[in-house]
Formats: C-alpha cells, structure tokens, sequence
C-alpha cells in the first residue's frame, strides 16, 4: 500500500490541527502555509474530511477548520478512506477450485489484508504526532513543526 498525494496532505493538514492550542480553528491558508501545501487543493480535502466527521469548520473572521474529535480518536484508516484512498490494497483475486496453491495464495493474502486493515485503524492521529515528533527530535530539529 502506498500512501497518496491526497493521504499524505491530509495527514500532514490534520497533524497541523492537532496542534492548535485550545482546540482553536485555523485558516486554510495557513495550514497551506505551514505545511507547504497548494490552498486550493487542501481545501478541497479539508471539506472531504468534513464530510467524513473528521474536522468541522467555523465560520467568522477567526474561522477556519478545527479537529472535530480528539486526535486520539480519529485513526489514519478513517482518514485515508474520507479522502477516497483504498485501504483495500488487494486485487480481487478469484482462483479456479482445481488450483489449491491459488486458494493458499488466497487465504494467505485475505489474512495479510485483514491485518493491514487492523493496523490502519488502530494507528492514531496522536500516534503519528508522537512518532513525527520523535523523528525531528533524533534529527535534532527544533520544536517548531512541520510533517
């Protein structure tokens, strides 16, 4: 499985939320900027991940998009599936009866996919804040934040 452009910003986008303080809305310019993201494009995903009940706008001229959930309960397979990304990497596979090694092939593969699903969904948000602040801290980076 390989993480899209449309994954990757959204991630980026939410791990930019999640460190608001006092869970305040922030524009969309300026989660582009911070991020290095295209505005229009971002946009575009921020609204699919309202849709999804993942974030939620707030109007007004200090408006903009907060997390709508803590990041502790929003795990990277609703993410990845609120912006149209497969979280199904196999290929519907359908042997014939007469070929056992296409059976064992598949229970083998329905069984990796199962614990691929397992693990999008039980990997958090906050997970991958920690593990980014982790990186940049054995990088020696500072505490500023940038995905």
């Amino acid at each position: 499985m390989k993480l899209t452009t449309r994954g990757h910003y959204s991630v980026k986008a939410l791990l930019d939320l999640a460190l608001q303080p006092n869970h305040q809305p922030t524009s969309v310019k300026a989660i582009a900027q911070r991020q290095d993201l295209p505005a229009p494009y971002l946009e575009k995903l921020l609204i699919e991940l309202r849709r999804a009940g993942i974030v939620e706008s707030v109007r007004g001229a200090q408006g903009g998009y907060r997390l709508a959930q803590l990041p502790a309960q929003i795990s990277l397979g609703q993410i990845l599936e609120a912006v149209g990304e497969a979280v199904d990497p196999l290929v519907r596979h359908h042997p014939e009866a007469e070929h056992a090694e296409d059976w064992v092939t598949l229970t083998l593969w329905r069984r990796l996919h199962q614990k691929l699903r397992e693990a999008l969904y039980s990997i958090t948000l906050e997970d991958l804040y920690y593990d980014a602040r982790s990186w940049q801290a054995a990088q020696g980076e500072s505490t500023s934040f940038m995905v």
